[in-house]
């Protein structure tokens, strides 16, 4: 598989993961989150993937006036960057292991369609949609996004114009969404992201994405990552395979051994990674024409 020439770099800013307390630097409020794609883009960033945070505890939020906030700010200040909303929070189920019916706090599961409220509002360039359930860490902590959840939702993002990115944690995953595609739930082009070393999902092995690699469709645009030191080291495992990349807090919080990140500073490592393979950094408007989404207006 030839080395990408030319790669796309998403940062994925906040996410919604216990980091709040563990870096001074993941950005919580609105107007945090906004600065920092603004910061990610200045720095190289074609796309910036966006979760929201309640203001006041840094706790995950599917609230659509965050995410409102966060895009209006953003295209406020005339930033040219692709927007990527997450369309993954409202699948999280927490479950007594001693009385499984039961639900314990921290569950937040709602249907598919519920899942996209500000994807209808806001018609962002891209919205996620995570390819199947998992068990998410120790614990009794589930990832919930079954068949019938996927196909709904599918449909919905279809309908709106917006071009899904497909999660992918596992080979089962990759499997079922390539079943959407052929029942004509997607759209060509298809673009993957494949999410690597997330417990309990696919490890950050090179061939095992070597093999989820040789299982997409081809043609299909695909980027990958992977958790916390191997962040890095899969930006060049992912251009040396042919795909884009993706980096940011919601994934990483270090520079190196205790140095602790902005979202700008990784992207601009991922910059430099890039660049001493021999490829180039593609812009915005080369990241819409792969990805196959609509010119900035």
């Amino acid at each position: 598989m030839p080395v990408n020439q030319d790669v796309i770099i998403t940062c994925a800013l906040t996410g919604a993961g216990d980091t709040v307390g563990r870096s001074p630097h993941v950005p919580v409020t609105p107007e945090q989150i906004a600065a920092s794609a603004v910061e990610a883009a200045e720095a190289g960033a074609a796309v910036v993937h966006i979760h929201v945070r309640e203001p006041e505890t840094g706790a995950p939020s599917r609230d659509p006036r965050l995410y409102r906030e966060v895009v209006e700010r953003i295209r406020e200040t005339g930033t040219d960057v692709v927007i990527n909303l997450t369309a993954g929070m409202g699948g999280d189920l927490v479950i007594d292991p001693e009385a499984p019916l039961r639900q314990l706090p921290g569950t937040d599961l709602v249907s598919g369609l519920d899942r996209l409220p500000h994807v209808e509002e806001l018609l962002p360039d891209i919205c996620t949609l995570d390819c199947g359930s998992l068990n998410f860490g120790d614990g009794s902590n589930l990832y919930v996004s079954t068949p019938d959840m996927l196909r709904t939702g599918a449909k919905r993002i279809q309908e709106l114009g917006v071009r899904p990115e497909l999660e992918i944690f596992d080979t089962g995953q990759l499997w079922f969404a390539k079943q959407l595609l052929a029942e004509g739930l997607l759209d060509d082009p298809t673009v993957f992201q494949l999410c690597m070393g997330i417990p309990w999902g696919a490890p950050a092995d090179p061939g095992v994405l070597q093999s989820m690699v040789n299982m997409l469709p081809p043609g299909s645009p695909w980027a990958s990552f992977a958790l916390g030191r191997m962040q890095m080291p899969w930006v060049a495992q992912s251009i040396l395979l042919g795909g884009h990349v993706r980096v940011g807090l919601e994934d990483n919080l270090y520079l190196g051994k205790g140095v602790k990140a902005t979202n700008g500073q990784l992207v601009e490592r991922a910059v430099r990674i890039t660049e001493s393979l021999g490829s180039r950094v593609a812009t915005p408007d080369e990241a819409r024409e792969k990805l196959g989404l609509r010119p900035r207006t």
